[in-house]
């Protein structure tokens, strides 16, 4: 059987495909102060930043808060879960 060969944009296409989101959602119970404090704790957000995306989540219902692979996610999504914050990889 023949192997057939990839073209160099079909595994950068591939090295893409793995990059994932970390997404935040809305809720009604945690406060602004508690979001942004998390995300700097947790994503490694500057205070800017981590404010900006606490505002998107209020008003747009959620946000991309981080990137990466499912292995550098995972323990942000769970760190977050913990704090009962709503967070998906996608």
């Amino acid at each position: 059987m023949v192997k057939e060969k990839l073209h160099p944009l079909d595994k950068n296409q591939e090295l893409l495909s793995d990059k994932k989101e970390l997404i935040l959602f809305n809720d009604d119970f945690n406060t602004f102060d508690f979001v942004i404090q998390s995300l700097i704790d947790i994503c490694g957000h500057d205070s800017h930043q981590a404010e900006q995306c606490t505002w998107i989540v209020h008003f747009k219902g959620k946000c991309g808060v981080k990137q990466g692979s499912f292995e550098e996610l995972n323990p942000c999504c769970n760190e977050m879960t913990d704090r009962k914050l709503t967070v998906a990889i996608k």
